[in-house]
């Protein structure tokens, strides 16, 4: 089969498209054939090895596994004996994390995974971006415990993380006021925000409204630049660690002070997250916002624009030549 892969970390360049054997459904996996997948951050610092304790998952001199990717969305092509929740013929997405290879035209995943059947009337171009982001912006919503009616700042809400969270939480009823650039404006209203701050015109850390939760989408603030913006017992997020890794430190801090938080969000990568996903997406409440198409064989140039950091919402790489 085709993929993209790559034997050692750097820049897009290490990445290159080759014919690799196919892989094979075991007795409880569910071997797919990919249609369309992503390039993402994920992607980026593990092609990349950045930061650098990203080795000790993927390997400390050279990556183990050479097919990156981690969303997928396609049809299944078999499954293994003992798989009883999937068929063949039926359209899967999912997220792959961790093992990858979702940058390929076949993906073998376990029935228990990260996976799900695509709502009807989704394609495969609209499913395929329906887990990374989101399911990062989710773990912001559950670590921070937002509930309806709570006064919420998304800032980087153009982003894969950001354009899902500003939707995620209006499904929740929150109010959401969302940080972007001019040219973003109305996009960003579209997603359902009750307010957008331009940060071309203004600085937003110093707004004059305070918030219950602020989430950093894009890990380009601290919480000492935010602080001033949280509620006495609000709670501040970011998908950083922070200079000098802070934001790992200080949720420790600022537990022991009392007062306003800070609070680090760790993804859950289980069945129970995409069936959420699953279902926010089949009834109309979250719609991956997609940038640009590429094809397999452009592969590198997407991972290009992905590193530009002026990607809106997601970059959708086609494996399968979508109509």
């Amino acid at each position: 089969m085709k993929a993209a892969v790559h034997s050692r970390y750097g820049p897009p360049d290490v990445v290159r498209i080759a014919e690799v054997d196919k892989p094979s459904a075991g007795s409880k996996d569910v071997l797919i054939r990919v249609h369309a997948t992503t390039v993402n951050r994920t992607d980026c610092a593990y092609r990349a090895a950045r930061p650098f304790f990203v080795r000790l998952a993927t390997g400390l001199t050279r990556p183990r596994r050479s097919i990156l990717g981690t969303e997928f969305a396609g049809v299944v092509e078999a499954v293994g004996g003992g798989v009883t929740s999937f068929a063949v013929g039926e359209r899967v997405f999912g997220y792959n994390e961790g093992a990858f290879g979702t940058h390929a035209e076949y993906l073998s995943v376990p029935e228990a995974g990260m996976i799900a059947t695509i709502p009807a009337g989704t394609t495969f171009a609209e499913a395929a971006p329906g887990t990374e982001g989101s399911h990062y912006a989710l773990s912001f919503i559950k670590t921070a415990r937002i509930r309806a009616g709570q006064n919420v700042l998304v800032y980087g809400a153009t982003g894969a993380i950001g354009s899902a969270a500003v939707q995620l939480l209006k499904s929740l009823d929150a109010t959401v006021t969302a940080v972007c650039d001019t040219a973003n404006l109305e996009l960003v209203r579209s997603l359902g925000a009750d307010r957008v701050v331009d940060y071309t015109a203004q600085d937003f850390t110093r707004d004059t409204q305070t918030y219950d939760a602020v989430l950093d989408a894009v890990g380009k603030s601290t919480f000492g630049r935010c602080k001033r913006l949280l509620n006495p017992d609000g709670v501040y997020l970011s998908s950083d660690l922070g200079p000098w890794w802070q934001n790992l430190i200080l949720p420790l801090v600022t537990l022991l002070l009392g007062g306003k938080r800070v609070k680090f969000p760790f993804p859950m990568n289980d069945q129970e997250t995409v069936r959420q996903l699953q279902e926010l997406i089949g009834n109309g409440r979250f719609k991956p916002v997609i940038d640009r198409h590429y094809p397999l064989d452009d592969i590198v140039d997407a991972h290009r624009y992905v590193e530009t950091g002026q990607k809106i919402g997601n970059v959708i790489i086609e494996i399968v030549p979508l109509s």
